[in-house]
């Protein structure tokens, strides 16, 4: 579904992202890890050309990104990122509606479209169509920004730790409910995070990068059995250590 060849993102002298190439099958739930600054999000960017790659390229179903026009781009390809970015001085309705409303959609579809997705999302649209964002949750906020990436009915979602700032339950939720709806419409998505254990539960597979390069790509299984390095052994080290302490705690408690 998605095939990145060679891409390389510099900004002068300094190369945020090089030479990756990897490929992301149809249905597949791909998560980008590393640390802040890996180029992680460089990356996601470039597959929707929020960020033109200085070299390189993208392909979606087999077409050259480059080939597509703007809204071409944004039909097939659905947004989301950590801090939502929900406009604030439109309603929950009309945030959701802003793709399809760019596209010419008519009106009575979009009406339709919007109050499919509020109730896939779990927001009750008579309930939440006509309010405002600031009075919503963190996460009835992420939920609308997922319901926005999706309104234009894509076949990629990319999303950009979309769950970072949120409470550890409502996180567990989101993560679950993502599982559920991405299977519901046969979604391919590219998921960000800089979180170990979100990796390995959410992913297929998992794409580590350092500095902009790709180390290791692998089932959550093959990273954790066959780091390619000492780095990845370290990433890994984390959801173990967490694991083992949580079987220590319980061992303690049956005592």
């Amino acid at each position: 579904m998605i095939e990145l060849r060679e891409l390389t993102k510099s900004y002068g002298d300094r190369s945020v992202v090089q030479r990756v190439s990897l490929d992301v099958g149809t249905n597949e739930l791909l998560v980008l890890l590393g640390s802040s600054g890996c180029g992680k999000t460089t990356t996601l960017k470039m597959i929707n050309r929020l960020i033109e790659p200085t070299s390189g390229s993208v392909r979606i179903a087999g077409e050259d990104t480059r080939m597509l026009s703007g809204p071409e781009l944004r039909r097939r390809v659905g947004y989301g990122f950590q801090q939502v970015g929900l406009f604030p001085h439109m309603t929950v309705a009309e945030n959701v509606a802003v793709t399809p409303s760019l596209l010419g959609w008519e009106a009575a579809r979009i009406r339709a479209r919007v109050d499919a997705l509020l109730e896939m999302v779990q927001l009750e649209p008579a309930s939440f169509r006509d309010r405002a964002p600031h009075g919503l949750s963190g996460g009835e906020q992420q939920r609308v920004g997922i319901a926005r990436a999706l309104a234009a009915e894509p076949e990629v979602l990319l999303l950009d730790e979309p769950f970072g700032a949120l409470d550890p339950l409502t996180r567990d939720s989101l993560q679950q409910w993502l599982q559920r709806v991405r299977r519901e419409l046969a979604l391919t998505i590219v998921f960000v995070t800089h979180d170990m254990v979100e990796a390995l539960l959410l992913g297929d597979r998992v794409a580590v990068l350092r500095d902009g390069v790709l180390v290791q790509i692998g089932t959550p299984a093959e990273l954790l059995a066959r780091p390619a390095d000492a780095g990845v052994a370290a990433l890994m080290a984390t959801p173990r250590r967490q694991a083992r302490a949580l079987d220590a705690l319980l061992e303690r408690g049956d005592g």
